[in-house]
């Protein structure tokens, strides 16, 4: 069996890197992607959490998250798609259409 521990490692290293990857990047799909990468480092966390406790609530959040990380994806991409066609950029910082 493997331990505790090694998960809350692995979903640790995962939230960094996504946490690195939403903070440096300027490419609006790959902070899309780190978002996502942060969500599944939290749920690794939350079903490991809930198989050392013997509990289903953790893994009951965690396909919430996995619903609501969906549908981040399905808005992110739809905003990406509406800012491509308007300005031909991705790049977070040419982008000012919501600055009014």
């Amino acid at each position: 069996m493997i331990p505790l521990s090694y998960y809350v490692i692995v979903s640790t290293v995962m939230f960094v890197i996504g946490l690195i990857g939403v903070l440096i990047r300027k490419n609006f799909l790959i902070i899309l992607y780190a978002i996502e990468l942060m969500l599944n480092a939290a749920n690794i966390n939350l079903v490991a959490f809930s198989r050392h406790f013997e509990s289903v609530n953790g893994q009951i959040i965690s396909l919430f998250i996995i619903t609501i990380a969906a549908a981040e994806a399905a808005v992110g991409l739809a905003i990406i798609i509406v800012f491509f066609r308007k300005k031909a950029t991705t790049n977070v910082d040419e982008i000012s259409l919501l600055k009014w």
